[in-house]
């Protein structure tokens, strides 16, 4: 991250003394998604004192995957997941647009897509716990990606079958344009410059319910990366 990709992490905070939700955003693609590396970089770099528990796609599992990961603090996406890490002390890590965010198209690269998901607030809100937005730009142009195939995935009902929303129709290397695959199976992404950006504790206001809390989270997120990307060129930074 920090050599190939010229990683550079801005903090806006540093206290990290109460279990605490980080929610993250997708570049490209699942367990191998930059944006997965490049957070994991930035939480090593706050010195954290409690153990992370990254709440993963059940799909890392059914491919055989998760024990794996598991090593490194990833459990399956649930509340339950969720609760039993806050009870220990831990932390959390979520990605909340899961495959939806994972498979924009170039043309979107720079969007947050969250798809209306508002269960991580809710999580944060029954438990107390703040929500610390971790920001990353640039991993969508470790490729191209023509289309996140969502039409392809309810035709397929892959939808059904692996709980995905989305099929992406990317040309990277070495896979060439493919279909489906990349994103799931690790690819050789192109020297993109990686930006994280750590960005301060949010809490609910008095009259704001999950949803709202969840947009405005979403909305925070988005201003930050659309600051990250002014300017960027592909590959360059």
């Amino acid at each position: 991250m920090r050599r190939y990709h010229r990683l550079e992490v801005d903090t806006q905070h540093t206290n990290y003394d109460v279990p605490t939700l980080f929610v993250a955003n997708h570049g490209f693609g699942g367990i191998f998604d930059l944006n997965v590396f490049a957070t994991g970089a930035a939480l090593d770099g706050l010195g954290l004192d409690r153990p992370v528990t990254i709440l993963t796609h059940q799909l890392a599992w059914t491919l055989g995957v998760g024990r794996f990961i598991e090593v490194l603090g990833a459990r399956p996406a649930s509340q339950h997941s969720a609760e039993e890490a806050f009870a220990r002390g831990h932390h959390v890590l979520v990605y909340p647009g899961g495959d939806l965010d994972a498979a924009k198209s170039w043309n979107d690269r720079n969007r947050i897509v969250f798809g209306g998901r508002s269960g991580f607030a809710r999580l944060a809100m029954a438990n107390d716990v703040p929500i610390v937005p971790i920001v990353t730009a640039g991993a969508g142009e470790s490729l191209l990606v023509l289309s996140n195939g969502e039409r392809l995935a309810r035709a397929t009902r892959i939808d059904k079958l692996l709980r995905l929303k989305t099929a992406p129709i990317s040309i990277s290397v070495p896979w060439g344009l493919n279909i489906g695959a990349v994103g799931l199976v690790p690819y050789l992404p192109l020297p993109t410059k990686l930006c994280t950006r750590v960005l301060a504790p949010m809490a609910p206001t008095d009259d704001e319910n999950a949803d709202a809390y969840a947009l405005r989270v979403q909305h925070t997120m988005q201003e930050a990366l659309s600051d990250m990307a002014k300017g960027r060129r592909p590959l360059l930074g």
